[in-house]
């Protein structure tokens, strides 16, 4: 009777460990398959047109290599601004970055008495 009570005992302990790993496994799958499920499910239309927009910008960005629907006027100013800059600032290309030199300073040897 003794031995029927420890295995019992001992089958209650095996199986709330049992129940303990399943109700983790199972939290975890929950969680998981919530956040899949939230990515798979369609997008409210604000995003949907949103990102749409961002993706016609993108490809009308490539088809027109600069800026996007920019006019003659936009231009004329682009073009008035960098020959100010190119004036003010001695010239050169503008859209690449200055090369800095920095020489090493010559010493001269101090004799000590």
């Amino acid at each position: 009777m003794k031995k029927l009570c420890m295995a019992l005992h001992r089958l209650f302990q095996l199986s709330s460990l049992f129940r303990s790993a399943v109700t983790v496994t199972l939290r975890r799958n929950i969680g998981l398959s919530a956040v899949l499920f939230n990515k798979a499910k369609d997008l409210d239309p604000v995003q949907k047109l949103f990102l749409d927009k961002i993706r016609e910008y993108n490809t009308k960005t490539k088809a027109s290599g600069g800026v996007v629907e920019a006019g003659p006027a936009y231009q004329k100013n682009l073009t008035e601004e960098i020959t100010k800059l190119q004036r003010l600032y001695g010239g050169g290309d503008l859209a690449k970055f200055p090369d800095f030199k920095f020489p090493d300073p010559k010493l001269e040897e101090v004799a000590t008495k």
